[in-house]
């Protein structure tokens, strides 16, 4: 229910009297107004009775149940939540004004000057002087304090009413009289508030009644908002009283007001539980990053405080990369958070003192001059293990620069001796060839120089390895056992170096007797080496031949190589007599031949691979040859067999070729009778087909022979395969000249004499019987039926239009059966664009255009669609909508020379 008590206070005693001045003008004339006397009195009614319901009661006649002055004081009560003088209980009359009065002067208290209203003519139940006074009441208590941008009472309330409105169609609250009469604005009021209750859109304009009556109905079940009005009141008469309307639409302003203030307060205690849940976020952030920061701290301390010394500075400098790794990267994020939770603290405190709360105090030991301490504590930690790397690491440095004085000798040594024992062992001498083995001498010479030279490195070696040991360096063990490792390596490259010497210089006179002999094997193996070459290359020539006589001389060829092979065989032995005094000599001296000639890359196992192909070779070129002289005689007998079909195919398909050109001009009956003729006789050609089959088998037997040339035969198989096509294609169209004739003739009433006259006149005129008119042959014909197409402007004319009628792609040759369309045309009554423009005018009702319902209605349902899929649209003066154009679309049937 609607709260005034607030309200009432607020108003100053000098803008109530303002106010309360410019409505108390009581228009009594207008209360004479039945009509509106009987708005005002079912309104003031519910208005007092959604009150008076609060203290259990209610009226029922508004000026017979306030002449008493009780109810009337009880109402003001309800309304203002104060508390009145007692009223007088006894029943004389003048109890009864003495209660009135006490009511009209608190009435009065507030600042509303009464104009004519007395309280006898209450207790007498003066209609309207109650009215008035009730009116008074409503503006005072339910009105006046009604305030929207500095406007107030009924200005207020209606630019409440307009703001509220104004997104919704059909409503212009002007007034609170006419602007309500269809019920538009009252729904409009609720569906903002309360669009749930409301559907606007399914509301009209034109039905004022049921408008009215479903606000009236929802505001009452919903919003707790009585039934105030009519709806057939209001809509009944010509202008609905001002006084009812504002009343009611008071009453949506307090209840959708009083939800404002629900509102506004949940968002004010949501507000403030979200900045007390912030702050204890922040105090729950604070403790977790201080326990934190103080555990890292205590974590990495004794880290700091570590002295525990290292053999090398490698080890110390990796323990200061650890320490710079711990102030580069560990180190700064734990400076941020120290930092942040310094100034979370501050933003903590900042905000409780804003918000009027208690300081926080974080837990025991996490203030933030705990933290501080430990901070500086570790500072001092690492300021301390930062001096003590750089002592340890000068020290390790001066310790270990003898050491590495001595490792980069010993390296130096070591690289320079690395697999020169192996050198020394090896012997690559036994399978070198001569040269080789003289530039091995050389080499070996410059070695020994070289070993020399490094004599006076190991002397140094061994003396910083002295000093070192005299240092007590800590890994002098290791110093000491790589030391006498060089000395003992040193004395074996001594004697290796010597007994290398000697075997090189021994080898060298052996290898220049075995030289001689590759000489002498490199002459004669290359020109034996060629000439198997090239037998092997001729053995194995692919060759490729078309008939028996070709074949035959390459056997005769093959003969006469084989002859030849005894005597190559005598020269291979001999070089290989060469290569067995060469291994002899070796393996009486100890010497392991690499096995490769200086002077030729051709091997005695070379030779003998090839002779052994070569002579593997002779037996398969006898078998290849023996096979191609077989194919070949196959073949022939292929071409025999094909040449025999093929002179037969093609003479039957060339007689029948000519039989088809006679028949076509000399056929005589009826032409049912022709095409029956026709049809049998197309039979008996395709019954040949199995003969044109076989011939295709023994195409195929002939290619997949590879055979390319028939010497039987003038005939192949492409040139009787268009042969055949164009016999079954000539026939066929045959067929199809006579059946087109049947139709032309049935459809047009074209006599069996007249097609006869036609076939005699385009036949006489078909001199090569090619089964079409050339352009002057066609010219020809038509004067000789009587057309006047002379050699003269008008004649040419005239041709010009028959062609284009005859021949309408423009290739120069009229054919029989445009030739019989065209007389046909010219000789019976067809349809023409002209006839279609009509019928369709007479379906049309005789206007210009046509309609799709129309088409629908005159027409079979698929020709009807056919026709409005294609019809454009009519764009003529008259046209109206779907209007569609029939003249276009009849010319368009016809083509543009029915036009």
């Amino acid at each position: 229910m609607v709260d005034y008590h607030a309200a009432n206070n607020q108003s100053s005693a000098g803008g109530v009297q303002t106010y309360m001045e410019q409505e108390n003008d009581w228009d009594r004339d207008l209360l004479l107004d039945p009509a509106w006397e009987k708005q005002q009195r079912k309104t003031f009614t519910a208005w007092c009775n959604s009150h008076l319901r609060k203290a259990g009661t209610q009226i029922e006649n508004i000026e017979e149940d306030f002449r008493d002055g009780l109810k009337l004081m009880l109402l003001l009560e309800v309304i203002s939540g104060e508390r009145l003088p007692k009223p007088e209980r006894g029943k004389m009359r003048v109890h009864k004004i003495n209660n009135v009065n006490k009511a009209l002067d608190f009435i009065a208290s507030k600042g509303v000057k009464l104009v004519s209203i007395g309280a006898e003519e209450i207790v007498d139940g003066n209609a309207k002087m109650t009215l008035g006074m009730i009116w008074t009441i409503i503006l005072r208590f339910a009105i006046q304090d009604i305030s929207v941008e500095e406007t107030s009472a009924k200005e207020g309330l209606l630019l409440w009413c307009q703001r509220k409105t104004a997104p919704y169609k059909n409503v212009n609250v002007q007034n609170f009289h006419i602007s309500w009469k269809d019920g538009l604005a009252f729904n409009a009021l609720i569906h903002r508030h309360r669009p749930d209750l409301i559907n606007y859109d399914g509301l009209r304009k034109d039905d004022p009644v049921t408008n009215l009556n479903n606000a009236f109905e929802v505001a009452e079940k919903y919003l707790d908002i009585p039934k105030m009005l009519d709806a057939e009141d209001i809509v009944g008469t010509l202008r609905p009283d001002e006084k009812a309307i504002m009343t009611y639409v008071s009453c949506f302003y307090h209840a959708f007001s009083g939800a404002q203030k629900a509102e506004t307060a949940a968002n004010r205690i949501c507000k403030v539980l979200a900045v007390n849940q912030e702050n204890e976020k922040m105090m729950e952030d604070y403790e977790k990053l201080a326990s934190d920061l103080l555990e890292w701290i205590r974590r990495t301390i004794p880290w700091l405080e570590n002295r525990t010394q290292e053999k090398t500075v490698n080890d110390m400098q990796a323990k200061q990369e650890d320490f710079r790794d711990y102030r580069c990267v560990h180190k700064p994020p734990k400076v941020q958070e120290k930092c942040q939770l310094e100034i979370s603290f501050n933003t903590l405190q900042t905000k409780l003192r804003l918000s009027n709360r208690p300081a926080f105090m974080p837990s025991e030991g996490r203030m933030v001059s705990d933290i501080n301490g430990a901070w500086h504590t570790l500072e001092g930690a690492e300021k301390g293990y930062e001096e003590w790397i750089l002592s340890e690491i000068r020290r390790l440095e001066r310790l270990e620069h003898l050491a590495e004085k001595f490792h980069q000798k010993a390296a130096i040594h070591e690289s320079w001796t690395d697999g020169k024992e192996a050198m020394l062992t090896q012997k690559d001498y036994e399978t070198s060839t001569l040269s080789e083995v003289k530039a091995l001498l050389r080499k070996h010479e410059a070695f020994e120089s070289d070993l020399a030279a490094h004599q006076d490195r190991v002397e140094q070696i061994a003396a910083i390895a002295q000093e070192l040991n005299e240092l007590d360096y800590y890994d002098s063990a290791s110093v000491n056992a790589r030391c006498q490792k060089i000395c003992d390596q040193w004395d074996i490259l001594g004697a290796l170096t010597q007994s290398r010497k000697e075997s090189l210089e021994r080898t060298e006179k052996q290898l220049e007797s075995i030289d001689e002999l590759y000489l002498e094997y490199a002459k004669r193996a290359a020109p034996f080496n060629n000439w198997m070459e090239g037998a092997m290359e001729d053995l194995q020539d692919m060759f490729i031949v078309h008939n028996i006589d070709e074949i035959q001389g390459l056997i005769t060829a093959h003969e006469q190589f084989k002859s030849t092979l005894a005597e190559a065989n005598k020269e291979r032995e001999a070089i290989q007599a060469i290569q067995a005094e060469v291994q002899k000599i070796a393996q009486s001296n100890g010497i392991k031949l690499s096995g490769a000639n200086p002077y030729t890359t051709i091997t005695p196992e070379s030779i003998d691979s090839k002779w052994e192909k070569a002579m593997d070779m002779v037996p398969q070129r006898d078998t290849a040859l023996q096979g191609e002289l077989n194919k070949q005689n196959s073949n022939d007998t292929l071409r025999a067999k094909f040449a025999t079909q093929a002179n037969t195919v093609g003479a039957y398909i060339q007689a029948k070729m000519e039989e088809i050109g006679r028949i076509s001009i000399e056929m005589n009956g009826t032409l049912e009778d022709q095409l029956t003729s026709l049809r049998e006789y197309q039979q008996n050609i395709v019954s040949y087909t199995p003969e044109i089959n076989t011939l295709e088998g023994y195409h195929q037997l002939i290619q997949e022979a590879l055979i390319f040339d028939n010497q039987y035969t003038p005939y192949t198989m492409e040139h009787l395969r268009v042969g055949w096509e164009q016999l079954l294609t000539t026939i066929a169209r045959t067929i199809n000249e006579v059946e087109n004739q049947i139709l032309t003739r049935d459809a047009k009433g074209i006599s069996q004499e007249q097609l006869y006259e036609y076939r005699a006149s385009f036949n006489h005129f078909d001199k090569d019987h090619s089964g079409a008119l050339m352009a002057e042959e066609f010219k020809a014909c038509l004067i000789s039926l009587g057309y006047d197409v002379e050699n003269d402007k008008q004649g040419d004319s005239e041709f010009a239009r028959i062609m284009g009628i005859v021949d309408p792609n423009g290739s120069g040759a009229v054919t029989f059966q445009a030739f019989i369309d065209f007389m046909s045309r010219e000789t019976t009554d067809t349809d023409t664009a002209d006839q279609v423009i009509a019928s369709f005018k007479i379906l049309a009702a005789d206007k210009n255009f046509i309609t799709a319902d129309e088409l629908r209605r005159e027409l079979p349902p698929d020709q009807a669609e056919y026709c409005i899929a294609r019809m454009a649209p009519y764009t003529g003066p008259d046209a109206i909508p779907g209007a569609l154009d029939y003249m276009s679309f009849s010319t368009a049937l016809y083509g543009e020379s029915d036009l």
